[in-house]
C-alpha cells in the first residue's frame, strides 16, 4: 500500500507509524503489529499505532525518529507493507517460561533493543522475565559483550586503565569526586563515566556539572583522560552500552533492577573503556539496593566471577550504607562538601574515610603499597586538590574553583527537633524523597543538609536539617515531605513502659 507521509513531532522512544484504522484493515495489521515503510533506498520497520481521527484515510504519520531515518517530504507516497514481529520476541518469551538463553539469542534481543525494534511492552516483558527468572553468569556475560558490541569502544593509549563504581543506593556517596583525584595524582589513568540520578537526589554526573561540562565524544573524553590521568563524565553522552540507556528508561517506571541487568549495565561500561582492573562500591544497610551482609557478599562474588570471565581483574568493597555519606544530599550541596574535603577540611570523617579506603584499594590493584596510607598523604599533601582542578579545567570548568565557589538554593527550611533524645537513625529513602521534592537533581541548588547524623545527642528544638531549594513551591513541599516522613528517628534513653512491671525490694 502507499501512504501520505506525515511528520509527527513528538518521539516515544520507540520506531512508530501511526495508521488509520481503515488503512490497517486493507492490509491486515493491528496495534502494534510492524510494518517495513519505504522511502527510495531507505527502509524502516516500524511498531503500530492507530487512529480514526489524528489522520485521514491514505496517510501515514512517522513519528521523529522514523521520519528522521527515511526523510521523506511531507506528502510524499511512501511504500507500507505488514511485516513479522523481531525473532527476539520469541526468546523474551523463552526467558518469561525460565529457560537458559542462548549466546545468538541473546545478542539478537540486545541488537533489537538497540535498534529500537522492540515495542515498550516486548522491552518491558524482557526486564520482567530478568526480574523473575533471572540469568545465570555465562548468560550474564553473554548479554555484558552483546552491550559492548552493540555501541563504541575506547582504546586508551596508556595502560593499564583503572575503574571505579558504585552501585548506589545510599545518599550523599559523593566520594568519586575525590577517589579520582587522588587515584589519578598516584599516576594511574582512571577514565570515569558515571549516571545522572534516576530515582536518587544526584548521581555522580549531576554533581559534577555544577562545576564543569559533564557531556563528551568518545574522542573528547580519550584526551582529556590521556593529558590529565582522570575524567569524571557522564556515560549517557557517550554510545557506550546504548542499550543500557533504553533499558533503564522502561526500568523506572516499573521500579525494578534485575540483578543481571544490573551487573552487565555496569560491567558492559567498563568493558567498553578497555578497564584492566575495577573496583565495585556495595554499600550495605537498611533502605539501600543491598540491605544484608549475605547479599552485599552475593553481589560481590558475581561482580567478581563475571570480571574472571570478561577477563577483567575486579574487586568488591562492602561498605556501610545504613546512613547518608557525610551531611550533603543534592547535587551543589555534595560538590560542596567534597570540594571541602579536598581542601582540606576534616570534616565529615565518613566522607574521609571512605573516599581515601576506596581510592586505597584502586591503587594496591595498581601496585602501590599501603594504599590507604598513600591516598591519605596526597589528600593531605593538596595533590588531590590540583589534579581536581586541572581535570575540571580540562573539563571546561573554573580550573582555580573554589568550595566558596558552590552556592546551593536561596531558599531554606530548618527541621527541628521535636523531643530531646538520640538520633537512632537516619531513614536514606524519606531523606532522598524530601531532597527530590525541593527539586534535586535537576536543580542544582535543591537538597538536604543533615546537622545530626546517628548517636548523635540533640534537644528539643534544635535544628536536625536544613532543605536547599530554588523555587518557592517545590520548598513547601519538600517540607509537607519531611514532617510527613519525619527521616530522622530520635529516642530517648527509656525506650518504652511497660505497665504491670515492677522491681520488689526484700
Amino acid at each position: 500500500m502507499k501512504l501520505k507521509a506525515k511528520y509527527i513531532d513528538m518521539d516515544t522512544g520507540e520506531i512508530t507509524a501511526l495508521l488509520h484504522v481503515d488503512d490497517c484493515m486493507e492490509i491486515g495489521v493491528h496495534e502494534q503489529d510492524r510494518v517495513r515503510v519505504k522511502h527510495e533506498n531507505d527502509t524502516v520497520t516500524a511498531i503500530v499505532q492507530t487512529t480514526d481521527t489524528f489522520l485521514m484515510k491514505g496517510e501515514i504519520g512517522l513519528l521523529g525518529r522514523a521520519f528522521t531515518y527515511i526523510g521523506p517530504e511531507p506528502g510524499e507516497l511512501l511504500d507500507v507493507i505488514p511485516t513479522g514481529k523481531p525473532d527476539s520476541v520469541d526468546y523474551v518469551r523463552k526467558k518469561m517460561d525460565g529457560q537458559e538463553l542462548t549466546e545468538d539469542e541473546i545478542h539478537t534481543i540486545v541488537g533489537d533493543i538497540v535498534s529500537r525494534s522492540l515495542s515498550s511492552v516486548e522491552l518491558a516483558a524482557y526486564i520482567t522475565a530478568l526480574h523473575i527468572n533471572g540469568m545465570n553468569l555465562r548468560e550474564t556475560a553473554d548479554l555484558t559483550n552483546a552491550m559492548v558490541e552493540t555501541g563504541e569502544m575506547i582504546k586508551f593509549d596508556r595502560s593499564p586503565v583503572f575503574d571505579f563504581h558504585s552501585v548506589g543506593g545510599v545518599p550523599g556517596n559523593k566520594v568519586t569526586l575525590i577517589v579520582v583525584p587522588i587515584v589519578a595524582a598516584a599516576g594511574l589513568l582512571i577514565p570515569k563515566t558515571s549516571s545522572r540520578a534516576i530515582s536518587s537526589a544526584a548521581g555522580t554526573a549531576d554533581i559534577v556539572e555544577t562545576f564543569a561540562r559533564v557531556d563528551f565524544t568518545a574522542k573528547d573524553l580519550k584526551q582529556i583522560a590521556e593529558r590529565t590521568g582522570g575524567i569524571m563524565a557522564w556515560g549517557g553522552g557517550l554510545n557506550l552500552a546504548p542499550a543500557d540507556d533504553v533499558i533503564i528508561r522502561v526500568e523506572y517506571p516499573l521500579g525494578v533492577d534485575p540483578h543481571a541487568q544490573l551487573l552487565a549495565s555496569v560491567m558492559s561500561k567498563k568493558k567498553a573503556v578497555n578497564a584492566d582492573f575495577l573496583l565495585v562500591d556495595i554499600p550495605m544497610g537498611a533502605g539501600t539496593k543491598v540491605p544484608t551482609m549475605e547479599m552485599a557478599k552475593g553481589y560481590a562474588r558475581d561482580f567478581i566471577e563475571l570480571g574472571e570471565r570478561l577477563e577483567m581483574k575486579v574487586d568488591c568493597a562492602i561498605t556501610y550504607g545504613g546512613q547518608p555519606v557525610g551531611r550533603a544530599i543534592g547535587p551543589a550541596l555534595e560538590a560542596r562538601e567534597a570540594l571541602q574535603v579536598l581542601e582540606g577540611s576534616k570534616n565529615p570523617n565518613s566522607v574521609i574515610e571512605k573516599a581515601c579506603g576506596l581510592a586505597g584499594i584502586l591503587l594496591e590493584m595498581g601496585g602501590v603499597p599501603r594504599g590507604e596510607e598513600k591516598a591519605m598523604e596526597i589528600l593531605n599533601s593538596g595533590a588531590a586538590l590540583a589534579k581536581f582542578r586541572e581535570i575540571v579545567g580540562a573539563q571546561g570548568g573554573n580550573p582555580d574553583i573554589k568550595s566558596a565557589d558552590i552556592v546551593p538554593g536561596k531558599l531554606t527550611y530548618e527541621l527541628v527537633a521535636k523531643k530531646s533524645g538520640y538520633v537512632k537513625g537516619i531513614v536514606n529513602k524519606q531523606i532522598v524523597k524530601t531532597a527530590r521534592a525541593a527539586g534535586a537533581p535537576k536543580d542544582k541548588g535543591a537538597g538536604v543538609f543533615l546537622h545530626a547524623k546517628e548517636g548523635t545527642k540533640v534537644d528539643a528544638g534544635q535544628s536536625l536539617l536544613t532543605i536547599y531549594s530554588e523555587n518557592d513551591n517545590k520548598l513547601q513541599e519538600a517540607i509537607g515531605q519531611a514532617r510527613k516522613l519525619d527521616p530522622i528517628i530520635i529516642e530517648g534513653m527509656v525506650l518504652e513502659r511497660i505497665p504491670g512491671f515492677r522491681t520488689i525490694h526484700v
